[in-house]
């Protein structure tokens, strides 16, 4: 066991806690709360004097917010090995929390209140640095460490740029994706960092918070594929709404928009990734405005650990949910074990509600007196016709007497003749224009209808009733929705098993030649965080990553992949993933039962109004007046014996409030950056992962050279689906 001294006393270390490329860090025997970083060799001369002098100015007793250096450690001859400092325990770094799987794993309980809280908390710590003098220079995810209660604390103190009595102590080194652009392309070494530089880091730090892990310069650039050094050194803010001319560079899909949240935030973030360093935000700046954002958040209606920017417009997560089948912030809570419901009480109430009647049409169109005869346009058609054939009949009898006064012109008489024929032919009036006005006042009977609906409080009950038959629909559907959520969770076992393995391999703890830490972030931008989520055509779609990059990284999924074994023994994992699908399903049928009675209510108190409806029709003035107007275009058009063509009105039914609640799905293998298809054309989704079908010809076994639906994700889901539609699975 290794001995140190700190001051005049020797205590000996106990266990490693982590280890760098700087050295090491230990856990001291008998100073609860405390550890001390030993430096390598060859780093002990170089870090000596800075560590003496933050040591001297008393820096660690100014906040405990940051871990600096507090004593000096030496050996027995006093020679120095380093620093003891403020043991920080029980917290995580920060990409942790801000990266969507890992947070799941680590944060399980964190929702978006949280993230805000966190990264106000961020601002807290820099803006501490700041105020004991020091510059962190090189801050970045790994420098900051976050614990389960959202407090914040900042390491690798012995790092910052530091002065004391005119001599200054650089920090010498830097993370690219947290680099202002100014400062790309330079050598840190000789670089005298600013509070503008530290305004940079700590707005993309907030930004990643904010944003689930995305990266503000990590977009697609209209150009050719550029580095995420080069976009932040060409000032390609991915997400800018006031530069997008200038940056030509658009939001990974997927991601949050600006746009999404309020003013404050926006600005802050358009200034930090602006074009004038001196306008970022200050930590005190964005202390205000996430202090702002928290306390403006909503609360989702569906999903209760859903909170979402209020100038979002709706719940971003739910959007996000459907569109990829990965939930950011899913609800834990709600898998209870026995969630009550009343599945009598409700089937009493859907058959009262399929009993109630409401006013059909011919309730709410009163009689009307019969015409006494043709309208006025008709009488005169049939006038016109009239004077027609009797102009006919005089054009035919001229004709007659000049074939025998003048018949040597008998040609003009032939003409003549054929034109009044002609014309006493055209004596019927024809019944198209008339048509077309019972039609006019058949759709004029429609918007009467709707009006006098309307105004008597009508159309609310209509519209619930048209709610009310979608949640009928769901409830009665909802235990055949659970039977087959549960095969296909049975069914594609291997493959959440398998998922769930890879992902336990993340991309930031991957060893891969030519992806460092910013290649890192732009594929976490695109939503590839663990080995589950590389794919040959996911990784080709991040900008940057070519055929030899991607190869990589697929041959690192593989060389995990090869060590999964699949465990068909049942274990824990099925229990809970069965009880928390079978809890999801009944949270939503008491959620549907709640509905249905609610919406009885509803009906029964609406009744007597209805009721009253009828005797209202008959005195209303404009559907008395359009309804004696169809009357008369539907006389003129018997009288004519033609067609009367039939009537279109109906008590229109306003479209639900919200589609119907789809009901709970099984764990659903996707990514951030997998989105489930629905299925378009004439080519299927999967039946078991969602994943879209290609056709495969069989090339053995008694279908062999006959076509078949297969799935994308194969060999990984091996579901398949037969010209007839009907759907297997091959475990």
């Amino acid at each position: 066991m290794q001995e140190i001294v700190i001051g005049k006393d020797r205590v000996s270390v106990a266990e490693l806690i982590g280890k760098g490329g700087e050295g090491e860090v230990y856990a001291i025997k008998g100073r609860s709360g405390l550890a001390v970083k030993i430096y390598n060799t060859g780093l002990r001369s170089k870090r000596e004097d800075k560590v003496r002098a933050m040591v001297g100015e008393g820096l660690a007793v100014k906040t405990d917010l940051v871990a600096y250096p507090g004593e000096v450690a030496t050996d027995r001859r006093g020679n120095f090995l380093g620093f003891v400092m403020r043991l920080v325990s029980g917290y995580r770094p920060l990409h942790e929390l801000y990266s969507p799987k890992s947070r799941q794993r680590h944060f399980p309980k964190s929702d978006y209140r949280f993230m805000v809280h966190a990264a106000m908390n961020v601002a807290r710590a820099v803006g501490k640095v700041h105020q004991t003098g020091c510059v962190i220079g090189d801050l970045n995810h790994s420098g900051v460490l976050v614990a389960l209660d959202a407090t914040v604390a900042l390491i690798d103190a012995d790092s910052f740029q530091f002065s004391l009595n005119g001599k200054s102590y650089p920090c010498v080194v830097g993370v690219p994706d947290f680099t202002p652009p100014e400062l790309h392309g330079k050598n840190l070494v000789s670089v005298r960092r600013t509070i503008e530089h530290d305004n940079f880091g700590l707005a993309v730090a907030i930004f990643h918070l904010l944003f689930m892990g995305r990266h503000p310069y990590a977009g697609r650039y209209k150009g050719p594929d550029i580095s995420m050094g080069e976009a932040i050194a060409q000032n390609r803010f991915a997400f800018s709404l006031t530069r997008q001319a200038a940056t030509q560079t658009s939001p990974p899909p997927g991601a949050l928009t600006l746009d999404m949240f309020p003013d404050g935030i926006s600005r802050a973030f358009e200034a930090a990734f602006g074009l004038v360093p001196d306008a970022r935000p200050s930590a005190l700046d964005w202390i205000r405005a996430l202090n702002s954002l928290e306390g403006s958040l909503n609360r989702c209606s569906k999903v209760k650990t859903h909170y979402y920017p209020r100038t979002a417009g709706g719940c971003v997560w739910c959007k996000l949910t459907a569109n990829s089948g990965f939930d950011m912030f899913p609800d834990l809570t709600g898998v209870e074990p026995n969630i009550p419901t009343d599945s009598r009480g409700t089937e009493q109430a859907i058959r009262e509600i399929l009993a109630f009647r409401f006013p059909t049409v011919a309730d709410l169109l009163p009689a009307v007196a019969a015409p006494r005869g043709a309208s006025n346009a008709l009488r005169e058609a049939k006038s016109g016709k009239r004077g027609r054939a009797f102009l006919g009949l005089l054009m035919m009898g001229g004709a007659v007497a000049g074939f025998i006064y003048a018949a040597p012109v008998f040609y003009i008489w032939i003409g003549l003749a054929i034109w009044g024929w002609t014309t006493f032919n055209d004596r019927e009036v024809s019944s198209g224009p008339f048509q077309q006005s019972f039609k006019d006042a058949d759709e004029r009977v429609q918007r009467e209808l709707n009006a006098f609906v309307q105004r008597n409080g009508t159309t609310e009950v209509l519209k619930v009733r048209g709610d009310l038959d979608g949640a009928i629909t769901a409830y009665k559907g909802l235990d055949d929705s659970l039977t087959r959520e549960l095969m296909v969770m049975k069914s594609n076992r291997e493959t959440r098993q398998r998922q769930a393995y890879l992902d336990g391999f993340s991309l930031r703890r991957a060893n891969i030649s030519g992806i460092g830490p910013a290649k890192t972030a732009t594929l976490i931008s695109f939503g590839i965080e663990t080995a589950a989520d590389v794919t040959q055509s996911a990784v080709m779609r991040v900008p940057g990553f070519g055929e030899v990059m991607t190869s990589k990284l697929v041959a690192w999924r593989r060389g995990h992949e090869s060590r999964f074994r699949y465990d068909r023994t049942p274990n824990a994992q099925d229990v809970a993933d069965e009880r928390a699908l079978r809890s999801r399903f009944a949270a939503e049928k008491s959620k549907l039962e709640s509905t249905i009675r609610n919406g009885l209510g509803t009906l029964r108190n609406a009744k007597a109004r209805l009721d009253a409806l009828p005797a209202k029709a008959r005195i209303d003035r404009g559907l008395t007046e359009a309804l004696a107007d169809r009357s008369q275009a539907e006389q003129d058009l018997r009288e004519l014996g033609a067609s009367v063509p039939a009537s279109t009105v109906a008590l229109t039914v306003p479209p639900p409030s919200q589609p119907t609640t789809q009901p709970p799905r099984a764990t659903r293998i996707a990514s951030p950056t997998h989105t489930t298809r629905t299925s378009t054309g004439n080519t299927p989704d999967c039946p078991y992962c969602g994943k879209p079908m290609v056709k495969r010809t069989a090339r053995r076994g008694r279908n062999a050279g006959n076509q078949f639906w297969g799935c994308s994700g194969y060999p990984y889901c091996k579901g398949t689906r037969n010209v007839s539609g009907r759907s297997r699975y091959n475990p």
